[in-house]
């Protein structure tokens, strides 16, 4: 189970930029979220979000969309 650094108690991660929410417990999604947030610093770019509650009713009540 993998976490990106200052969001390691969130399992949902939404990228701001194309609203598209992922699930920080598939290995699958979670390499493509560390690749993209690593290429593109999108922590430094304020691109990335976590919800309240961590679900993914709740990301998707946000506008966000699976993978």
């Amino acid at each position: 189970m993998g976490r990106l650094r200052r969001f390691e108690n969130n399992r949902f991660i939404g990228t701001r930029d194309d609203m598209i929410v992922h699930d920080c417990d598939d290995t699958d999604d979670f390499a493509a979220l560390e690749a993209r947030a690593d290429k593109q610093d999108l922590m430094g770019e304020k691109l990335l979000q976590a919800f309240g509650p961590d679900t993914l009713a709740e990301a998707q009540n946000r506008g966000f969309h699976p993978r």
